[in-house]
């Protein structure tokens, strides 16, 4: 049945006219109005691109302008914060500085507020205190004033780690260690904040390991022969003015001093100074603190070969000063008595032979400059012998004795050499 069904179909039958064949010039006219739809199509996309491309960057422009990161800050600022400026910083490595810090908002904009202020210019190294989101203007002239300035440290010639008192007034000079401790106190935001306390640097003197301290090689066997004596790091800490980070630990604020202050030294020639004294350049530097401790600029070079001719004496004589006596006992005393010399310490050289174990205090360089050069002489004992500092030197024990007398006749106690 299906099969019939196809069979009897009807065909379909064309309704209207025949269709023509495109000819050439309608093929041609067809082809040019598809191009130029197309290049319309593409040209209105481009310019609707470019319209929207514009829209989001005047957008972006706006909204940043209004809401996001602005060119400078405005205001009084949010909080307290500490900066460092490293030594051969330029202004533009500060401005940088001051971004990553979020002082500033662009380190450009403290350029352009830096730009012909000769206090930005001539900056030190160091840390500074300023405010975060501050204008660069500002940031300017909070870098320029001194007051600003934090972790300063200066430590004067002849101080030694711990405070001493004075046994005839009580005034207590304040030694290495407090005024480090001093040094990292800062006021943030209304309230004081100290880094570390003088007890901590003195904990770590006595319990890091000398590595973690940055102890020079030529000061090792000295340093790890006195065992856990906070004391071993004595004199490793030169005199002068440094800048320390408030933030630090005392581990780390020590090794960064006794790391420059080694470099120091060793530049100003203490390496090769003991080759004609037969010394280390550590018992230089011990020589160094004594004649900071014993006698005044004007008789260092002296002082210094007083102590090199003990030393070498064919009788083995003593040093015996006075100030290797007080060192252990954290006070300054002119005169000590029997008993004081009589103390069995590392230090004292009424009891020990030669040098003392460490230097007794940080020696200035024109001390240093003494022990590396001496004045060449044959003296053995020296005395002062009036309040102005005069002071004697001889060969002859008698001659000392009677310099001593001319000393007691003018009042001076001062020790006999």
């Amino acid at each position: 049945m299906p099969d019939e069904w196809v069979r009897d179909r009807p065909e379909p039958e064309a309704v209207g006219r025949p269709r023509r064949t495109m000819s050439r010039t309608e093929r041609a006219r067809a082809n040019r109005n598809r191009r130029r739809r197309r290049h319309l199509t593409v040209l209105s996309v481009t310019v609707l691109l470019a319209l929207v491309v514009g829209v989001v960057f005047l957008g972006s422009r706006v909204w940043h302008g209004m809401f996001g990161t602005p060119t400078d800050y405005q205001g009084d600022g949010v909080k307290d914060v500490v900066v460092q400026v490293h030594n051969g910083d330029s202004t533009t490595a500060i401005g940088k500085t001051l971004q990553d810090g979020g002082v500033v908002a662009t380190s450009q904009a403290f350029v352009d507020a830096a730009a012909g202020n000769a206090s930005i210019s001539a900056i030190q190294p160091g840390f500074y205190k300023v405010r975060t989101e501050i204008p660069a203007a500002n940031a300017v002239s909070r870098l320029a004033d001194p007051q600003n300035r934090v972790g300063r440290l200066v430590i004067p010639e002849g101080r030694q780690l711990d405070d001493i008192a004075d046994v005839k007034t009580s005034a207590v000079t304040k030694g290495v260690f407090s005024l480090i401790a001093d040094a990292t106190c800062v006021d943030l935001d209304g309230e004081k904040s100290c880094g570390v306390k003088a007890d901590d640097l003195k904990n770590a003197a006595t319990a890091a390991d000398p590595s973690a301290l940055a102890i020079p090689a030529w000061a090792l066997d000295p340093v790890k022969a006195l065992g856990d004596d906070h004391r071993r790091i004595e004199g490793l800490i030169a005199p002068g003015t440094w800048n320390i980070d408030p933030s630090a630990t005392a581990p780390s604020i020590l090794a960064t001093l006794i790391g420059a202050s080694a470099t120091q030294y060793e530049q100003n020639g203490l390496l090769a100074a003991g080759n004609a004294e037969n010394l280390s350049p550590y018992e230089v530097l011990i020589v160094a603190s004594l004649v900071q401790r014993e006698s005044k600029p004007q008789d260092f070079a002296k002082v210094a070969r007083v102590i090199y001719n003990r030393l070498i004496a064919p009788d083995h004589r003593r040093l015996e000063f006075d100030s290797t006596v007080n060192y252990s006992l954290d006070r300054q005393e002119v005169a000590t008595t029997d008993a004081d010399r009589g103390r069995d310490t590392p230090w004292n050289t009424y009891v020990r032979e030669g040098l003392p174990a460490t230097p007794i205090c940080a020696p200035g360089q024109p001390a240093l400059a003494a022990a590396e050069n001496p004045e060449p002489g044959d003296w053995l004992y020296f005395v002062t012998v009036d309040m102005q500092g005069g002071t004697l030197f001889t060969r002859d024990y008698q001659q000392h004795l009677a310099n001593i007398e001319i000393a007691r006749r003018n009042g001076v106690l001062d020790s006999a050499r």
